[in-house]
């Protein structure tokens, strides 16, 4: 609430899988995000937020529930579980007067259809039906066939493999959850203030933007992908392997399409926001807090790697954008380095909702940050993924747990205590592993001594206070849940 004492609205918007590099305002030579970047304009742009578990899943319960993954449990990609959190944003604004509502890719959750606090959600399955009633009559699916038409182009949800979209335009998904959000906009409740949220299922794959899109790209020149001295390309040239696989050398043709469609599908998303940022068509900019982020990152090829998973900023790193009305005190173009995560995504609209924050969030306000005052923050941020079934075993030697204070990182792979540090600074494409040089032993030192006291009090036994364990088991569930606050009170 701000000083006027009306209750705002918020809009909440989330992509999946899109990189923190992927916005103009951040730099990005060749991609256009204008209405994304209008956000940061008008507010604040956090340079250094990351996805901690960067994988849906457990990204999705961080930002439902404000929560690291060692709160909520899930460290790691895995489904078909029932989750029952004590709280969440939309069932806390909800119990506040708030009418909830999701449009699009739901927060990837089981059961699909659970609502978590939102009022009402129209997800993925609701689109699958939507589009399989205007496809000609011999392409209809059976019902609960798998994804409808969407993936019958053949580009599938984890290739590098791409192609312009196969149906009209307006058939798209990203379409479709601006035309969903826009009734939401029109039908809403009018009394009571609202928490929108709208889910983009792009730019995850399958990578297949609108034509006007994909030709866009594939004339203009294009960036990376970036190798570091320390990367070593895939067996066989990654050749065999499918396109699916998360370990890749992309050239030529495979590699221009591949980026060309990626960064295609995010400028599909900004100019369809564009609508919803319209003071005409969509939000009145006088009383809506606009809040942008992604659930988690894509490698997109950089040091031959494909997908998410892993520590490094194509895969961890997140857009994070906010703006609000006048009356919250909050600074224009403010660009803040600290590192801050999507768990701090609740409290910080709770804050500027002026409603109750639950015990057990581990996330916190942002909006000091916003506002330009001095505020006692965290030092470092902490990072893990471990495999899940979904995932396979070729990803298992990858489980590591990371921290960083956004000017540098360290990153100990659990499974055979493998380290690395990089300067992002002066090195923010992690070109140089400075694990391997001498000079770099004390901060190698001090950064290890760091990440025994984070994990100190974890049921997996990955330190004995003096020293990190490696190969100890890793499961994706965590049968003895702590918090981070927790923890530190039994030190």
């Amino acid at each position: 609430m701000n000083k006027s004492g009306k209750r705002r609205n918020f809009l909440l918007i989330m992509t999946d899988q899109q990189r923190g590099d992927c916005l103009g305002i951040d730099g990005h030579p060749a991609l256009l995000t204008p209405n994304m970047d209008s956000i940061a304009g008008a507010g604040a742009r956090f340079r250094r937020a990351y996805s901690t578990c960067p994988v849906c899943i457990p990204a999705r319960r961080s930002f439902l529930t404000g929560q690291f993954p060692a709160t909520h449990g899930l460290t790691g990609y895995e489904d078909g579980h029932e989750w029952d959190p004590a709280h969440s944003l939309p069932n806390v604004l909800r119990n506040a007067g708030y009418h909830t509502y999701l449009a699009g890719r739901d927060m990837h959750q089981y059961p699909v259809r659970k609502r978590y606090g939102y009022d009402h959600m129209v997800g993925m399955n609701d689109y699958r039906r939507w589009l399989d009633r205007r496809m000609p009559v011999d392409t209809h699916q059976p019902e609960g066939g798998f994804l409808g038409d969407y993936y019958s182009s053949g580009v599938m949800s984890s290739d590098w493999t791409a192609r312009s979209w196969h149906l009209d335009e307006c058939l798209h998904q990203t379409n479709w959850t601006v035309n969903e959000a826009m009734k939401f906009l029109q039908n809403r409740d009018p009394s009571a203030p609202f928490f929108l949220t709208v889910s983009f299922l792009a730019p995850h794959p399958p990578l297949v933007p609108p034509a006007f899109y994909m030709k866009r790209y594939l004339r203009t020149e294009l960036p990376g992908p970036w190798i570091g001295d320390w990367a070593a390309p895939p067996d066989h040239n990654g050749l065999g392997y499918g396109p699916e696989h998360y370990r890749v050398n992309l050239k030529g043709e495979a590699l221009r399409s591949t980026r060309a469609a990626y960064y295609g599908l995010i400028n599909h998303i900004d100019d369809q926001i564009g609508r919803l940022l319209s003071p005409f068509t969509g939000v009145d900019p006088s009383d809506t807090v606009v809040i942008f982020s992604s659930d988690h990152g894509e490698m997109l090829g950089d040091h031959y790697m494909w997908r998410k998973n892993v520590p490094y900023e194509g895969s961890a790193r997140i857009p994070l954008l906010i703006r609000a009305p006048d009356g919250y005190g909050l600074k224009p173009r403010e660009v803040i380095d600290l590192p801050v995560c999507l768990e701090d995504i609740m409290p910080t609209i709770l804050d500027l909702a002026d409603v109750e924050c639950p015990e057990g969030v581990d996330g916190r306000s942002l909006a000091p940050l916003m506002r330009g005052k001095e505020t006692d923050w965290r030092d470092c941020l902490h990072i893990e993924h471990t495999a899940g079934r979904r995932e396979g075993g070729d990803l298992a030697h990858l489980a590591h747990h990371t921290l960083t204070d956004g000017k540098e990182k360290y990153i100990w792979f659990a499974g055979d205590g493998t380290e690395q540090l990089f300067d992002l600074e002066s090195d923010p494409r992690e070109l140089k592993d400075l694990a391997v040089d001498a000079s770099s032993g004390e901060r190698l030192r001090s950064w290890r001594n760091r990440l025994i006291e984070e994990l100190d009090g974890r049921a997996e036994g990955f330190t004995d206070g003096s020293r990190l364990i490696a190969g100890r088991d890793y499961p994706v569930f965590m049968k003895e849940r702590v918090s981070m606050t927790e923890r530190r009170k039994r030190r």
